[in-house]
Formats: structure tokens, sequence, C-alpha cells
């Protein structure tokens, strides 16, 4: 059950990276959920940024030790995704790119944001 609930962790960890570089698209549709990826924003910038560890990656290791395994060495940027997914020479350019997202999505957010004011002060033409 163990190896189970880690590779579960290990799912919600890979969606709620994403959920960090993409989610802020989601508020175009569903402003409100701005707030949320605020938090999530902040926390990925925190955890990448401070020693602080996350506890996503305390929860799986907590996980593979109840298999008899040790924590994942270096965490979990480190064991999945640097040098697989993202070769290691290009996660200066990944940093880049996830802020520019991130204020794309941003300036997205606000725009919609102020066009549906717009509409709302408009009265409705008869």
């Amino acid at each position: 059950m163990a190896g189970f609930l880690a590779d579960v962790t290990v799912v919600v960890h890979f969606a709620a990276l994403l959920y960090i570089g993409l989610g802020g698209f989601l508020a175009w549709r569903w402003p409100r959920t701005i707030f949320v990826h605020v938090f999530f924003a902040l926390w990925g910038i925190a955890i990448n940024t401070l020693p602080i560890v996350c506890p996503i990656t305390a929860l799986e290791d907590f996980f593979r030790r109840q298999q008899g395994l040790g924590p994942l060495p270096g965490g979990f940027n480190e064991y999945y995704i640097y040098g697989d997914l993202i070769p290691r020479g290009l996660l200066p350019v990944v940093a880049v790119g996830a802020v520019i997202l991130l204020v794309v999505s941003y300036v997205g957010v606000y725009l919609r944001w102020r066009n549906r004011r717009a509409q709302q002060a408009v009265p409705a033409a008869r």
C-alpha cells in the first residue's frame, strides 16, 4: 500500500507543478481561482529559493520509508525532473519561461477582470 501511496503522491506533485506553471490561465475562465494560484505560485517560488522542505516531497519520502527506501536524493525536482525531463543546461531558460508564463497569465487575468468591470458599468442598451 505504501508503494501505491508514494506513486499517488508523485502524480499529485506533478499536478501541483503543472498548476503552478499554468494555473494562472484557469483564472481567465474562473477569475476567483487566481487567489489559489497566487498561493501556489508563491509557494513554488519559496520552495525553490528558500531552505524549505516541500510537504508533498516529505509525504512521498514518508511513504518511501514505509517501503524501506530512503528519501528522494536531492528532492522531487532533482530526482524526477532535472536532467531527465529538463536538461540541466536549459534550467535557466525554463525558469525565465516559467516567469514569462506567470506574468502573461496574470496580465490576462487583469485584462479580463477590467473588461468585465467595464461591461458591468455600461447600462444594458434597450
